[in-house]
């Protein structure tokens, strides 16, 4: 009769001290970089934590030193929409790398709204679990930027300053890269442009829209908007609305690039020839411009880079320092099948 197998045990510094052959106490010390021990037994120590995998336990160090070793991300969105929108991903991937320097964790999960996301924190924070958390999508008053300075819990958006309140942001020009956008369409003459926003709700979603209108209207260019939610089908829908009006126009701008390849695929259904007809462009690039014909034209930034600096500045931020709003590197205009003619 086959057994159950009993789970892992999780190694300990009473392992360690077995092994070395040393008390308990003096490993602590050689763990924690304390004196007390030679560096030859710090090094010795370290060696055989190492081959035996054995981790510091984060709720023991809180209890020590005040410190959780970990950092949380909760996002608002159906965990199915994040599997296919690279930028996420690739945010999320910058964090872990510049924490992975720092020796610390990602605590990372979805919540189902604003409500959950906070009532997280506040058990993150009761619980010792986080020394800070990052913040996204920003909503018009987000009743989460009040909830966190209440809790006095270390936090940094990532995302526009406006409406942040205290909390330090990390973001990117949407105005400069309005006006790459539109100075490009312009050049190729274009005198219509639509626009597929994400949520209106979203702070970055109205300053990238107002951006957009303000440097079309300088150029003498008509804008169109029409609000979706950043998945392919809602990208679909809104090209369908901007398209089938009498007075179409002539380029799309999509706030992502999963609207925009749902949308150059809609365009391409209703019988229109990209670039020949429609001009399309997406605010993000990501693989998903490049495997679609025509590829894509897109704004190109290094997402990967800008979780690196958000999780810098939360760094910072925890260890009492005051980062600062900050800026990010301009966007490039990587242009391609989409837009090009000839």
């Amino acid at each position: 009769m086959a057994t159950t197998p009993r789970p892992a045990r999780r190694p300990t510094i009473a392992d360690i001290a077995a092994r070395a052959g040393l008390t308990k106490a003096a490993v602590s010390f050689a763990l924690n970089n304390q004196p007390g021990v030679s560096q030859a037994t710090r090094e010795r120590v370290l060696a055989i934590a190492r081959e035996i995998g054995w981790q510091p336990n984060s709720a023991a160090r809180a209890l020590t030193d005040g410190r959780a070793g970990a950092f949380g991300l909760v996002i608002d969105r159906p965990a199915g929409t994040l599997g296919v929108e690279p930028f996420f991903m690739q945010l999320v991937a910058g964090i872990q790398g510049e924490l992975a320097e720092e020796r610390s964790a990602l605590l990372f999960t979805v919540a189902e709204d604003y409500r959950a996301e906070i009532e997280l924190h506040r058990t993150w924070w009761a619980q010792r679990r986080v020394d800070g958390v990052l913040l996204v999508d920003l909503h018009v008053h987000d009743p989460r930027v009040a909830a966190l300075e209440e809790l006095g819990l270390p936090a940094v958006v990532v995302g526009a300053p406006e409406g942040s309140g205290t909390l330090p942001a990390v973001f990117t020009d949407e105005a400069a890269n309005a006006q790459v956008i539109v100075e490009h369409l312009a050049e190729l003459g274009h005198t219509r442009i639509g626009h597929v926003t994400g949520m209106a709700e979203l702070w970055h979603t109205r300053l990238r829209a107002a951006a957009l209108a303000r440097a079309a209207g300088q150029a003498g260019i008509e804008t169109e908007s029409v609000a979706a939610d950043y998945t392919a089908e809602a990208g679909a829908q809104a090209t369908r609305t901007l398209l089938g009006r009498a007075s179409r126009p002539t380029a799309v701008v999509y706030d992502n690039d999963l609207m925009a390849v749902s949308g150059l695929g809609e365009a391409q259904r209703m019988g229109l020839e990209v670039p020949g007809q429609l001009a399309i462009a997406a605010w993000y690039d990501s693989v998903l411009c490049h495997l679609v014909n025509p590829p894509l034209t897109a704004l190109s930034t290094d997402v990967g880079a800008y979780g690196a600096r958000a999780a810098r500045a939360l760094i910072e931020r925890t260890a009492g320092g005051d980062p600062g709003h900050r800026r990010e590197p301009a966007a490039t205009l990587a242009v391609r099948g989409s837009t090009r003619r000839g």
